[in-house]
């Protein structure tokens, strides 16, 4: 199953929107969620119900992204699927 999940960087200025698309899949007794273009950087968790899944993957997204930011490395080019200029919001449903 394929979703959405959005960052936007803590920054205020100059801020922008990266969308990245994630894998929530059942692994057993439990949900393993992923990045794909992320995975292999760590963008990679589980859960015990698919929302709970969701909302890891969102919160590792988020620390690398974040990571990368506070030690002045840009974002992979090949990483977001999109990426907006103007603030958004991503609803999963």
């Amino acid at each position: 199953m394929h979703q959405e999940i959005t960052i936007v960087p803590k920054q205020e200025e100059h801020m922008k929107t990266y969308a990245f698309k994630v894998v929530v899949e059942p692994d057993g007794d439990r949900w393993f969620a992923y990045c794909p273009v992320l995975e292999k950087r760590g963008a990679a968790t589980w859960g015990y119900t698919k929302d709970e899944a969701l909302r890891s993957i969102q919160e590792a997204t988020r620390l690398y992204i974040d990571s990368l930011l506070e030690h002045g490395d840009t974002i992979p080019a090949d990483s977001p699927t999109e990426v907006m200029e103007e603030p958004a919001v991503a609803i999963t449903v």
